[in-house]
Formats: C-alpha cells, sequence, structure tokens
C-alpha cells in the first residue's frame, strides 16, 4: 500500500471488536515507535502497554479508550528531551507525537484500528501507573480491532481544508 493511500485509510475508530491484538503485530507498532525520529535523537519518549483487564480498569478512571483491547500511555520525559537554544522551547511534545503517530500508522497498515485520545485526567494517570514527577503522560493511542463501519478514505476531500488554503510559498 503507497503511503498516501494508507494515510488516507487510517480513521479514529471509536468502537472496537473484543478480539485481542497479536503480540507479533504489537512488537511491530512499538518498533516503528522505537525508530521514530526525535529532536537530536534524545528519544525522551516511553511507552506504557496496557492490555490486561487490570490495566485496561486502571485505564477507565482516567479516559474513555472506547473499550480498546490495547493501549498505549505515550510518556516524555522532560529531563532528556531537547530545548531550543534560542527561547528554550521544549519540545517533548513534537518528539512523543512523532511517535505516536509512527505507531498509529504502523497500526493501520497491519489492519488494526486507532484513536488518538489527550482527554484524560494526568493525575488520576500518574497514579494509576506509577508515573515518576518527571514523566508526562501526552496522550494514550487506543488500538484495536475495529467494530462497525469504516470511514472512506474519499472523506478528505471535504473534511479537509485544500492545499490552496494551507500552503505558502516563500511568505505566508
Amino acid at each position: 500500500m503507497e503511503f498516501l493511500e494508507l494515510a488516507k485509510s487510517r480513521y479514529s475508530v471509536r468502537k472496537y471488536d473484543t478480539r485481542k491484538v497479536e503480540e507479533e503485530k504489537l512488537s511491530k507498532i512499538l518498533e516503528a515507535g522505537r525508530v521514530a525520529p526525535t529532536a537530536a535523537n534524545f528519544q525522551p519518549h516511553s511507552l506504557i502497554v496496557v492490555e490486561t483487564q487490570e490495566g485496561l480498569d486502571k485505564l477507565k478512571k482516567c479516559a474513555n479508550a472506547y473499550g480498546a483491547p490495547l493501549a498505549i500511555i505515550v510518556c516524555g520525559d522532560h529531563n532528556v528531551s531537547w530545548k531550543r537554544s534560542f527561547d528554550g522551547k521544549d519540545v517533548l511534545d513534537i518528539d512523543v507525537s512523532i511517535v505516536t503517530d509512527h505507531m498509529m500508522l504502523q497500526a493501520a497498515e497491519l489492519g488494526l484500528g486507532t484513536v488518538w485520545i489527550c482527554h484524560f485526567n494526568p493525575e488520576i494517570l500518574r497514579a494509576e501507573f506509577g508515573l515518576p514527577e518527571h514523566i508526562e503522560a501526552v496522550n494514550i493511542l487506543a488500538i484495536g480491532y475495529p467494530a462497525g463501519e469504516k470511514a472512506s478514505p474519499d472523506r478528505h476531500n471535504t473534511a479537509r481544508k485544500s492545499l490552496q488554503e494551507i500552503v505558502h510559498y516563500e511568505k505566508y
């Protein structure tokens, strides 16, 4: 599958089949996250795989994972992340987002559905999963086999702005 075809076929899944994600597929998803580029190759990310019923029940206390049988809490270490020298901007969110995107697209290529979750209670998540103070949970990637109707890859023709609206050449 060509990249644009893969990217257009991926959609946010909010209803999952109960079937578990196979270990070999999870391994490929995690490897996609591992090889994702990060600023200055500092690799500030860490991943918490949640797939047991106990773990998924803990996750329900702080987030809606839409019944996915697998979730990956994507975290970052502010002590490790690169900071821009001009203004001190911490690019942790950018690095972690690239990692998440790689995993999300790998899951799509494997026939799995995902939804990127940022709406969660960070304090409850921190307590339930034992995050140290310097580690921030940035997002949660819910993963599983989609239940229900797939979104059309053609939806981008109307659901996204045109290139003319978002692309600027040489100046804004």
